[in-house]
């Protein structure tokens, strides 16, 4: 299986609400458990330890899949720019600039949009309108 796909996988499950509330359920269980260790150094080790290794898996999972979904974004927005015959197909190689030259791209694009007004067709004001309770 490859990790992408395991990666997957397991993210899936370890952002469902079941695993969310097994979580609790184990938490909870380890807390219960305390008088009968009498709340010894073994007793709060189990749960730091377990937690630690647990975070330190889930940081490598989380930016897999992070990057994974960037990526997956980044080829949707590059097909976009491909296909808008007034876009910059320049754009699409932004992945080779380095920091310094995406801020200067990034304050163009801001100094373009300056003074430009945002026009909504009524049923965008309307689903604005009654998300924000207006």
């Amino acid at each position: 299986m490859k990790f992408s796909l395991f990666a997957q996988k397991l993210s899936e499950w370890a952002g469902s609400p079941k695993t969310f509330l097994l979580a609790i359920i184990l938490i909870a269980l380890w807390a219960c458990s305390g008088p009968w260790f009498h709340f010894n150094d073994t007793w709060q080790l189990i749960v730091n330890t377990s937690t630690t290794i647990i975070t330190f898996l889930m940081v490598f999972l989380v930016q897999n899949t992070q990057n994974r979904d960037t990526d997956k974004l980044h080829i949707k927005i590059d097909e976009l720019l491909r296909a808008t015959t007034d876009a910059q197909n320049a754009l699409l190689s932004l992945d080779n600039l380095d920091h310094k030259e995406l801020e200067a791209l990034r304050k163009k694009y801001e100094a373009m949009g300056k003074g430009e007004k945002v026009e909504m067709n009524p049923t965008q004001r309307a689903a604005r309108d009654g998300a924000h309770g207006a």
